[in-house]
């Protein structure tokens, strides 16, 4: 049978690792960032009512979506945000599904990983077999968001803090990935999770 498992975190805790990881093994894989950016693709339903509520200022020279913009004016606004959820979610959700569809038909006994950075914030837990958890302590996260964002200590904090805290996720999981160590230390995590997941769909495919 087909598995499909998330995987969330939080900003910095290392998702994209931890999705790439599983991909190297052998898993079929979904990246929502990736079908978000898709979601709002220039002219799409989506970016109509994006611009419409933002206003112009959001769009780049070529009509594309200027994200940096656009997460500037949501992390000041709470109901911007709660709007900008709104309308994308739903549309994500839609190409995801139709993409786990789609891998069903080429592999029944699929391990489908993917990779759902606000799937607990935005109520889709119950959407996914299971939830796989890339988890890092606050300090940690917090050093890896100034470093790969390149901003302060408050604006690394400002955006922390619009997801809910890791140590609430936890209890979420199915599986808890700790993202504290080395590149190598994580990937010895992810194979005995792969392993244990790639079982359950009763695949062929050497664990």
């Amino acid at each position: 049978m087909t598995v499909v498992a998330a995987i969330t975190g939080g900003i910095g805790s290392g998702k994209s690792l931890v999705y790439r990881l599983f991909l190297e093994l052998g898993a079929f894989g979904i990246d929502c960032d990736v079908l978000s950016r898709e979601a709002v693709r220039p002219c799409t339903k989506a970016w109509w009512q994006l611009v419409e509520h933002f206003g112009k200022e959001i769009l780049k020279r070529d009509l594309e979506i200027d994200r940096k913009r656009l997460r500037e004016i949501v992390v000041a606004d709470s109901a911007r945000r709660r709007y900008l959820e709104a309308v994308i979610h739903p549309e994500v959700m839609a190409m995801c599904r139709a993409r786990i569809e789609a891998i069903r038909k080429i592999e029944p006994n699929a391990l489908i990983v993917v990779d759902v950075p606000l799937l607990i914030e935005a109520g889709f837990v119950d959407k996914f077999d299971v939830v796989i958890l890339v988890y890092v302590n606050e300090k940690e996260q917090l050093k890896r968001v100034m470093e790969r964002e390149g901003i302060d200590e408050q604006e690394a904090k400002e955006l922390i803090a619009l997801q809910i805290p890791l140590n609430e996720k936890l209890k979420f999981a199915d599986i808890v990935i700790n993202n504290e160590g080395t590149v190598e230390e994580t990937a010895k995590q992810v194979k005995r999770a792969f392993q244990n997941l790639i079982r359950r769909t009763g695949s062929r495919q050497p664990v």
